[in-house]
C-alpha cells in the first residue's frame, strides 16, 4: 500500500525527488557563484555588455535557487544550505579568476550543460512520480536554459 504525503504524492518517491532536487540545488549554487565571479572579474572591450548579461543571469539563477529550495520544502524535505554540502555534490565546473570573455561564456555553456542533464533526469523522475509541480519547474528551467545555451553558443560563433 502506498503512503501519500500531504500533497497527495507517494512519500517514498518524493523523498528521492527531494534528494535529487538537493543535488540540483548544489549545482545551481556553484553556477550562481561562477556567474558572480565572472560578473565581477570580466575585462576587455566587451565588458559593458557582458557585465550586464552576467548580472541578468546570476539574478535569474538566484531566483531559481529559491524555487528549488522551496520545492524541496514542499515535498517535505530540507534543502541543504552549506557550501560544504554543495561542494561535495556539485558537478558543475568551478570557474576561478576568469576575466576573459570567451572563457567566461564557455563556463556558462559548460555549466548549463551539466544543469540540463540533471533537470532532464528530474523531469523524467517527476513524471514517473506524477509530481506535476517538480515536472513543470524542470520544464520551465530547461526551456529557458536551452535558449541561453543557443545564445551563448551563437556569441561564441559555434553551432548548438
Amino acid at each position: 500500500m502506498k503512503t501519500l504525503n500531504s500533497i497527495g504524492l507517494e512519500a517514498s518517491e518524493t523523498k528521492i525527488l527531494a534528494s535529487d532536487l538537493n543535488y540540483l540545488l548544489a549545482n545551481f549554487q556553484v553556477y550562481y557563484q561562477n556567474l558572480r565571479g565572472i560578473h565581477w572579474n570580466i575585462k576587455g572591450k566587451r565588458f559593458f555588455d557582458l557585465h550586464v548579461k552576467f548580472e541578468e543571469l546570476y539574478t535569474d539563477a538566484n531566483l531559481k535557487i529559491d524555487e528549488i529550495a522551496e520545492r524541496i520544502l514542499t515535498l517535505g524535505a530540507t534543502p541543504e544550505h552549506t557550501f560544504n554540502d554543495y561542494m561535495q555534490k556539485a558537478t558543475v565546473p568551478v570557474g576561478q579568476n576568469i576575466s576573459q570573455d570567451d572563457k567566461a561564456v564557455r563556463l556558462i555553456v559548460d555549466s548549463l550543460f551539466e544543469l540540463l542533464k540533471i533537470e532532464r533526469h528530474l523531469l523524467e523522475k517527476a513524471g514517473d512520480a506524477n509530481d506535476e509541480g517538480t515536472n513543470s519547474m524542470m520544464s520551465d528551467f530547461i526551456t529557458e536554459q536551452e535558449k541561453t545555451v543557443w545564445m551563448m553558443k551563437a556569441w561564441l560563433n559555434e553551432t548548438v
